[in-house]
């Protein structure tokens, strides 16, 4: 398939400009060696590894099957104990790329600069952009309010078009994309490539169990729904029975040990530690407490599929769309 050419396929020398979203617990090895292979690339959260020495293990792994970039997701605010030590085994590494999320970006640019890595910043609206943009990223991340996992508020085309129109860096988007159609689509509105996460879940490089990989080929994007259990901080999930028993929204005592302004910091750790420990216990076996992550994009998925073809289906898809519309 011919290559495409975007500000995100020149920024990492990549052939179409896709990136398999870095997802907790689901993201591995195999996956980002996958779609390294596809001609797209990849990223992992350097919170799937729980010692710094099963990360480098990790990286040399990737490193030593593919010379071509991936990223990590680094969570960069005060939570992140780790991530003095994360970010360096990164610079460490050299890898390709680095996605910050939730805090300020600033030290983790500053380090990768001289290095020649490159950082994206997830950005939910224009004012979080306007204040990472004098830092210096290398693109930003658009998160809108149909990406899986912790989505934004604004719908894809209004979050673009905002942040093309206000910012300088180019804008990947994230959320909303299940099919060549939407690829495209994202690409319409502004942006220099995507990031996909959801339809990634059910291929075969995934680790997580084959029920959570045949929940996203059974169920839709209906079927999504937000929750403040695991966090505290409304994130996607697939409403499954379990899920519609416990509820989606924090309990009263819950909501009140949050509030407390003495204890919510210690509130907002416990819970998200046992949410964490749920969506693991879930992913990896069989349990009747089944809540698993994803987004809406599993409206598109029909089956479980290696990433390669996951990745020819999509730019072929995509391709069939353009040639489409140059006749009409």
């Amino acid at each position: 398939m011919p290559k495409m050419d975007t500000d995100l396929t020149r920024l990492l020398n990549i052939d179409y400009p896709i990136i398999m979203a870095p997802m907790f617990l689901v993201s591995n090895t195999k996956m980002v060696i996958e779609a390294c292979k596809a001609g797209i690339t990849g990223a992992i959260p350097a919170l799937n590894y729980r010692t710094d020495a099963d990360f480098r293990k990790a990286l040399d792994e990737i490193k030593s099957a593919t010379d071509k970039p991936f990223g990590i997701n680094l969570i960069t605010n005060k939570s992140n104990i780790r991530l003095h030590e994360q970010l360096q085994t990164c610079l460490d590494y050299k890898v390709g790329f680095i996605i910050t999320s939730l805090g300020s970006p600033e030290s983790t640019i500053k380090a990768c600069k001289p290095l020649g890595i490159k950082v994206f910043c997830d950005v939910i609206d224009l004012n979080y952009a306007k204040k990472v943009e004098p830092m210096g990223p290398d693109a930003l991340i658009a998160v809108n309010n149909e990406a899986g996992g912790h989505a934004g508020k604004l719908s894809p085309r209004d979050l673009i078009t905002t942040l093309k129109k206000h910012c300088q860096l180019p804008i990947i988007s994230a959320g909303g994309v299940g099919n060549g159609e939407q690829l495209k689509k994202m690409l319409d509105y502004g942006a220099c490539g995507v990031s996909i996460g959801s339809p990634f879940i059910a291929s075969d490089e995934s680790p997580v169990s084959d029920d959570y990989k045949m929940a996203c080929v059974n169920f839709k994007a209906d079927d999504i729904v937000m929750t403040t259990r695991l966090s505290g901080t409304p994130c996607t999930i697939i409403n499954t029975d379990y899920v519609k028993k416990i509820g989606t929204e924090q309990n009263f005592v819950e909501k009140f040990l949050n509030s407390n302004k003495r204890i919510k910091k210690w509130t907002k750790m416990i819970t998200y530690y046992k949410g964490m420990k749920a969506l693991e216990k879930a992913a990896f076996s069989a349990t009747y407490q089944t809540m698993w992550c994803a987004g809406p994009s599993i409206e598109y998925v029909h089956s479980i599929r290696p990433v390669k073809k996951i990745v020819e289906e999509l730019i072929g898809q995509y391709q069939e769309k353009v040639a489409v519309e140059s006749v009409a």
